[in-house]
């Protein structure tokens, strides 16, 4: 296991929390469908990242986000209709129960994230909620400096939500596990 120390506060319980060091990664890439911009940076699932029998202390999730530098940590669920950001990336950290979300609008894939599993969704990529359990929660989080915006795929968002989302730094770490992580490897740019 890799240990963190915990940030001081509220949420402090021991002063340590772990994060699983097997890194079951998957990573996806949804195409521009004429609607929804989506990214050529693909979308990253670590499944079972922290231990989800039967659910995460969600302080345990934002600290981890926190102390990687992804902030403005919210708690709630994902919104059901088809939506992306186009100013910010988006780490979603599944806390209690499950979800069925679909990924790049309409003709996207469908995932099924359970407590434990965290989705790292890059700028423009559409994501719904299809399906989920009655105790299903989640906490989001965005990389420092960045801030999220709300978009449908409705006329008139674009071409700005493309321009936006070719303006959005690389965040300099991962969610997870900071400035080594899957994701830096992954999102890096080509020489």
């Amino acid at each position: 296991m890799i240990m963190f120390k915990k940030r001081s506060g509220p949420s402090s319980d021991k002063g340590f929390r772990a994060v699983k060091s097997n890194q079951d990664v998957e990573s996806l890439t949804f195409a521009d469908d004429g609607i929804y911009p989506n990214s050529h940076l693909p979308l990253i699932i670590y499944n079972q990242v922290f231990d989800g029998n039967p659910g995460v202390n969600p302080d345990i999730i934002e600290d981890v986000f926190d102390n990687n530098g992804w902030k403005h940590a919210w708690r709630n669920g994902i919104y059901s209709i088809h939506h992306y950001h186009s100013t910010a990336h988006e780490v979603l950290g599944i806390y209690l129960g499950w979800v069925k979300a679909q990924f790049g609008g309409p003709e996207g894939k469908t995932i099924k994230a359970s407590a434990g599993d965290v989705i790292v969704v890059p700028a423009g990529v559409a994501h719904k909620n299809i399906q989920q359990s009655s105790d299903f929660k989640t906490i989001g989080a965005y990389p420092i400096g960045q801030t999220w915006d709300m978009n449908y795929g409705k006329p008139g968002e674009r071409p700005q939500s493309d321009h936006n989302i070719q303006t959005v730094p690389m965040p300099k770490t991962d969610p997870v596990y900071g400035e080594s992580g899957p994701m830096v490897t992954l999102w890096a740019k080509p020489a």
